[in-house]
């Protein structure tokens, strides 16, 4: 897909990937349409971009039906059409065994997560259909192609996201809508802050991790080229490749590597970045 003077609409917009994204969509020629629930962080994100009419900022929280189906009748206001969606927003949840989160924790994240992604997509699809060319981009996760114990949910919940984008890709074969998902690894972003939760790291080691900035010309990249899966970072691409070849012991790998973080020695509790 032609990013230059394309309009794209991009969810999570004020922080993170999906500020990066943004930044890079822009740096590239497009337009944005920049959603967020936190005003003060896409404020951000547009000074960031320095593009004056070429970002437009939107306070939408994706959970709320109402806000998400009249997000492309805003962007067609400000901007004519749209040409391409990309959904960012997520949360992850506590870091803690499935048996430990609350029925609320559970549906805030399927929510957001996939209920969210859901939504948005419903909303945009009819107008992308119309234009010549178009893409509709989906946040999964690298926790949708590996198991990590202790985000169990999360991981499910962006399981569905994959299944559900990649099902899309299926029913638009042969249209003009490209579809893509991202899975990223391991991202230095704020997501554990977003989400309200903090994570831990056994014994304060330090987590190999993409820059968001590197994550977002990836994204961008992936889009341009019109890429069915696109894997952000080498602990991405590696754990796709092994849990193909052998899923059990990948799994197994995983998780005696993820029981020390659920189990840490007393006094080592330390924030911990983690796949977004």
């Amino acid at each position: 897909m032609q990013i230059e003077n394309a309009v794209f609409a991009v969810t999570g917009a004020g922080n993170g990937m999906g500020r990066q994204v943004v930044l890079e969509l822009v740096r590239r020629g497009a337009r944005v349409a920049a959603f967020d629930r936190d005003e003060t962080g896409l404020a951000e994100t547009a000074g960031l971009a320095g593009a004056g009419d070429r970002v437009s900022t939107h306070v939408v929280n994706v959970t709320d039906p109402g806000a998400v189906a009249a997000m492309p009748a805003v962007v067609e206001a400000v901007h004519g059409h749209v040409d391409a969606v990309i959904n960012i927003a997520g949360i992850i949840h506590r870091f803690t065994s499935f048996e430990d989160l609350t029925a609320e924790e559970t549906q805030r994240v399927l929510e957001v997560n996939l209920i969210g992604t859901i939504a948005v997509s419903r909303a945009f699809l009819p107008v992308l259909q119309q234009r010549p060319r178009a893409a509709l981009v989906n946040m999964a996760s690298l926790a949708a192609l590996v198991p990590f114990a202790g985000q169990t949910l999360y991981g499910a919940s962006k399981a569905a996201v994959k299944q559900f984008s990649e099902g899309i890709y299926a029913e638009l074969r042969g249209s003009t809508v490209t579809v893509s998902t991202i899975f990223p690894g391991n991202i230095a972003t704020n997501l554990t802050g977003n989400s309200g939760v903090a994570m831990i790291d056994a014994g304060g080691r330090k987590v190999r991790s993409t820059s968001p900035e590197d994550a977002g010309r990836q994204i961008v990249q992936g889009i341009a080229n019109g890429r069915f899966r696109i894997l952000i970072g080498r602990d991405a691409r590696l754990l796709s490749l092994l849990e193909r070849l052998a899923p059990r012991w990948t799994t197994d790998m995983v998780a005696r590597q993820m029981a020390s973080v659920l189990s840490p020695p007393a006094g080592s509790r330390t924030p911990q970045r983690v796949a977004s």
